[in-house]
This record gives C-alpha cells, sequence and structure tokens, in this order.
C-alpha cells in the first residue's frame, strides 16, 4: 500500500512521457493507440504501465478519460471543460470550440438545490468527412 502512494506522488520517467505524448496530439486517443506512441520513445513500456498512468494521470486531474458507450475510452490531455463531438461513424472524436453554457450550471444549482461546479456535454453525429461520404 505504501507503493502504491508512492507512485502517486512521484512524477515518473514514463508518466512524464505518456503526458508529453498525449498533449502534443488533438486525436484523443485510445491507451493502445497512445502506446504505441510511448514506445518510440520507451520501447521497454508495458501496455499495463500505460494504463496505471493513464489512470494515475486522471485521479491526479491531468487527463481527461472520455467515453462514448460501447466504444473504449479516449484520452485528452486538455483538462479545461469544453465540449466534445464523437463522430457515430469513423468514431473520432473533436473538440468543440464552443462557448460553455455557464448559465446552465446556475439553473441546475438553482432548481434542484444542488451544488453544480462544472457539467460535460457530448455531442454525436456525423463529423464533416463522414458525412460527405454519406452522401
Amino acid at each position: 500500500m505504501k507503493k502504491e502512494a508512492n507512485n502517486k506522488k512521484r512524477n515518473t520517467k514514463q508518466r512524464r512521457i505518456i503526458l508529453e505524448e498525449l498533449t502534443k496530439v488533438k486525436t484523443h486517443p485510445r491507451a493502445d493507440t497512445l502506446f504505441h506512441m510511448v514506445r518510440r520513445r520507451l520501447p521497454a513500456i508495458s501496455m499495463g504501465t500505460v494504463y496505471r498512468n493513464l489512470n494515475l494521470l486522471k485521479e491526479e486531474g491531468k487527463v481527461l478519460e472520455l467515453t462514448c458507450g460501447k466504444y473504449s475510452s479516449h484520452y485528452d490531455a486538455d483538462i479545461r471543460n469544453h465540449y466534445h463531438f464523437f463522430c457515430t461513424d469513423c468514431k473520432q472524436i473533436f473538440d468543440l470550440d464552443e462557448p460553455l453554457l455557464a448559465d446552465l450550471d446556475k439553473a441546475i444549482s438553482r432548481r434542484s438545490g444542488m451544488v453544480v461546479e462544472y457539467h460535460r456535454i457530448h455531442f454525436y453525429g456525423y463529423c464533416r468527412t463522414c458525412k460527405n461520404s454519406r452522401g
């Protein structure tokens, strides 16, 4: 247990490189894709190490885990609150540069009596490429 607690506190070389590689892309990769990216810099890294470090980075608030229904998790190094678009055809995830609906947080808080700190909204449909290929 003590070893696990120390692991969460220290920023290992593997964790730093995983975060650096994730920060370089806007594609919201899955863990297996990120594993192949990181292996170019750390050939001996295992898939298990990537998963463990992604979970730690998520717990530390340094990455977002995006789940889209029955599909696998994707990861995002952009931790600011923002909206995503999930293409149901090609399965890509895109950041949406739209203003946040801050009034929504206030309205939900006021009506429910709860304190809303933030919200996440995901949009689903066809990206530009898939929309055009559908005719």
